[in-house]
């Protein structure tokens, strides 16, 4: 074991922690509701929830960027490794932008579809009607582009790493979807493929963060269809002992 003055002398740094040492702690800010509201809370949540569907097509009509802001708030909320909170949501609402962005993921996304991402994926996508497309991107009134942040900085300089980012970064976007639709938006969850480090520096985003997710947000279009699908049963998702 290397004692404190050996340490020093090696030139060691003692690691300090990326909170502060003499954090406080405080009670938490919590109240106990009856379980008849609780209960209630639970299934209306879940109603609203049930009516979530991936949407493509989308209206031009503008969204208030207070409600943009308040979902963006929300997904903040979300806990994260060692309170690191790796997440930075990029919101884009400027039309010139927006298509920068969609130039960048087609000439990707028709790469994807005719020669990276092959047959079976292609042929089970067939069903859900999609291609190198993406109209949305445009018509969507806002585009949130989800980062994730591997490391920081500290004050000193040296990295702070962001434990657990990947489950971190999920999670925020698993609240941001459930914010867009508690507020009477849409969106669709897209992963553009190969398309991050463009991306990246068209958004002028540091090399310690990584795109993850890009939704478009906004209004249905009137004519709006989606596929007929369902979702698996209770029995199916839980186990129970």
């Amino acid at each position: 074991m290397i004692k404190k003055k050996e340490f020093e002398l090696k030139g060691y740094r003692e690691i300090q922690p990326a909170l502060p040492k003499d954090l406080k702690h405080v009670l938490l800010n919590w109240t106990k509701i009856p379980i008849e509201e609780s209960l209630n809370r639970s299934k209306e949540f879940y109603k609203i929830m049930a009516k979530r569907r991936t949407v493509r097509h989308f209206s031009k009509e503008d969204v208030p960027k207070e409600i943009i802001e308040n979902i963006i708030r929300t997904a903040g909320t979300s806990p994260s490794g060692a309170h690191t909170e790796p997440w930075t949501f990029v919101v884009i609402h400027n039309n010139k932008k927006k298509q920068k962005i969609r130039e960048i993921i087609e000439e990707e996304e028709e790469i994807n579809y005719k020669k990276r991402m092959g047959t079976t994926w292609t042929t089970d996508l067939q069903p859900l009607r999609t291609n190198w497309i993406k109209e949305y991107i445009t018509d969507a009134p806002y585009l949130i582009l989800v980062f994730k942040q591997t490391y920081s900085s500290k004050s000193d300089g040296s990295k702070k790493l962001h434990y657990y980012n990947d489950q971190s970064i999920s999670i925020a976007t698993g609240i941001l979807l459930a914010a867009i639709q508690i507020a009477g938006l849409v969106t669709l969850t897209s992963t553009p493929l190969n398309c991050g480090p463009a991306l990246r520096n068209l958004l002028r985003r540091p090399k310690s963060e990584k795109l993850v997710f890009l939704l478009p947000v906004g209004y249905p279009a009137k004519d709006c269809s989606v596929p007929n699908l369902y979702r698996k049963p209770l029995d199916d998702i839980m186990v129970e002992f």
